[in-house]
C-alpha cells in the first residue's frame, strides 16, 4: 500500500470522527434546551390576572368612552365601536347632530301608560288625524293594507275620543272596532337597513293627506326634510351603538367538539335549538338575551347534531337588543366559563387569543357605557323601540 493510499485513509477516518462529535455536540446541546424549556414555569394566561396588561389580553370588541354630558335633547354622535356591524354600510352619514325634542311621552315611565310610550317622536315619524266624526273601521283597513309600502315599518294608533286610552290598531282589532276619531300614524325613521328615504316619508304623507280629504278630517304632517334629517342622524347614532359581544370557545390541539355533546350541554343549560341553526338562550316573556352559534359555518341543525364535529362554538349577545345588558353579560359569561370547562375548550377573543378574566372585564364595562349611552339618547336598550330599531 502506498504513502497516498495511506494518508487518505487517515484523512477519511479523522474525517467521520469529526462529524460524528460534532453531531453528539448538537444534540447534547438539543437536549438541554428542551429540558430547560419543560422546567420553566409558565403562566396560566387565563387564570392569571397578573397577565391584565400584557399584549395578549382581549381588547376587542372596542368601545370608544362616551361622554358624560351628552345632551339629553341630542342624538349625540360617538366613534363607531369595533365589533359586528349590523347596518347597511351604504347608510348615508349624518354631518351634524339635531337636536329633538323630547315627547312627554319618553318623559314618562309608568307600566300602564299608553302605547305612544313605545312610538316617540324621537325614532318616527308621526301624523295625526282628527275627525268631528268616528271613521269606519272600513276606512281605516284601507290604511292598515298600506303599512308595508314605506320601506320601514308603520303603526297606526287609534283613540275613540279625547277621554279615551289609546289602542293600537291591528287588522284583527280593526274588525271588532266601531272606528276611532283620532288616529296616529307612526312611521318608523330607521332600521338596520338604514334611515328611510325622503321618497318613503312624501309618499306616507301624501297616503295620510289623501285619507284626511276623503273622509273629511284634518291631517297633521311634519316637515319632510326636517324628518329625514332627524332619521339620518337616528341611523348614525344607532349604527354606533349597534355591537355583538361575542366569546369563542375552541377547542384543544385541533380536536373537536362533537355535536351530541354540544346539543345536550346547550339543552342542560337552558337554551333551545331554533330553526335557524341557533342555540337561543330566552327570558321569561320569549325575548333573546343571547346565542349559542357555530364558530365554524354549518348550522346546528337538529337532523345534523349527531354526526356534527366542530372546532368551536360561540356565545353572542346583541347589545341594543337586550335590557339589563350588564346582568345578562355575568349570565352569559358563567355559562361560557361551565362550556368551556365541560368541553375541555380554550376561550379566546376573535382573533384566537385566550380570554382572560381582565379581558371578560373591559368588555363587560364597554357594554355597560353602550347602553348608557342609549338610554341618554331615549333609546333604551331592549326596550320595544330598541327591539324595532336594530332589527
Amino acid at each position: 500500500m502506498s504513502d497516498l493510499q495511506i494518508s487518505l485513509i487517515i484523512i477519511g477516518i479523522i474525517v467521520i470522527a469529526g462529524v460524528v462529535v460534532f453531531n453528539w455536540w448538537q444534540q447534547l446541546r438539543y437536549r438541554r434546551k428542551i429540558q430547560a424549556a419543560f422546567d420553566h414555569k409558565h403562566d396560566d394566561i387565563l387564570l392569571d390576572d397578573q397577565n391584565s396588561d400584557e399584549p395578549f389580553q382581549r381588547i376587542e370588541p372596542k368601545f370608544n368612552k362616551v361622554p358624560a354630558d351628552i345632551p339629553l335633547d341630542t342624538f349625540a354622535p360617538i366613534d363607531t365601536p369595533v365589533g359586528e356591524p349590523k347596518r347597511s354600510p351604504a347608510a348615508p352619514p349624518a354631518q351634524a347632530a339635531i337636536n329633538i325634542p323630547i315627547s312627554t311621552a319618553t318623559a314618562t315611565t309608568s307600566s300602564a301608560a299608553s302605547p305612544l310610550l313605545d312610538y316617540d317622536v324621537n325614532t318616527n315619524y308621526i301624523v295625526n288625524i282628527r275627525s268631528e266624526s268616528v271613521i269606519p273601521n272600513t276606512h281605516i283597513a284601507k290604511l292598515l293594507q298600506r303599512k308595508f309600502d314605506f320601506g320601514k315599518p308603520v303603526y297606526w294608533l287609534g283613540q275613540q275620543d279625547k277621554n279615551e286610552p289609546w289602542e293600537e290598531i291591528t287588522n284583527e282589532s280593526n274588525v271588532d272596532s266601531d272606528g276611532y276619531g283620532h288616529l296616529k300614524g307612526c312611521l318608523q325613521l330607521a332600521d338596520r337597513a338604514g334611515p328611510i328615504s325622503e321618497v318613503n316619508l312624501s309618499k306616507f304623507r301624501d297616503l295620510v293627506q289623501d285619507f284626511a280629504a276623503q273622509v273629511h278630517a284634518a291631517a297633521e304632517c311634519p316637515d319632510i326634510v326636517s324628518a329625514h334629517e332627524k332619521a339620518v342622524q337616528l341611523d348614525k347614532f344607532c349604527a354606533d351603538v349597534d355591537v355583538m359581544i361575542g366569546i369563542n370557545i375552541i377547542s384543544k390541539d385541533n380536536g373537536a367538539f362533537v355535536g351530541t355533546k354540544i346539543r345536550a350541554l346547550a339543552e342542560a343549560s337552558g337554551f333551545k335549538l331554533e330553526s335557524d341553526g341557533l342555540f337561543k338562550y330566552r327570558d321569561d316573556t320569549n325575548n333573546v338575551l343571547f346565542i349559542l352559534s357555530n364558530y365554524e359555518s354549518p348550522p346546528f341543525l337538529p337532523e345534523n347534531m349527531k354526526s356534527l364535529t366542530t372546532h368551536g362554538v360561540t356565545f353572542l349577545l346583541d347589545v341594543p337588543r337586550v335590557a339589563q345588558g350588564e346582568r345578562v353579560f355575568d349570565q352569559m359569561t358563567h355559562l361560557a366559563k361551565i362550556f368551556s370547562n365541560t368541553l375541555g375548550g380554550i376561550m379566546v377573543d376573535d382573533n384566537r387569543v385566550p380570554l382572560s378574566d381582565s379581558g371578560i372585564q373591559r368588555s363587560k364595562q364597554q357594554l355597560i357605557e353602550i347602553q348608557t349611552a342609549m338610554k341618554k339618547n331615549h333609546i333604551n336598550a331592549g326596550s320595544p323601540s330598541a327591539l324595532r330599531l336594530f332589527v
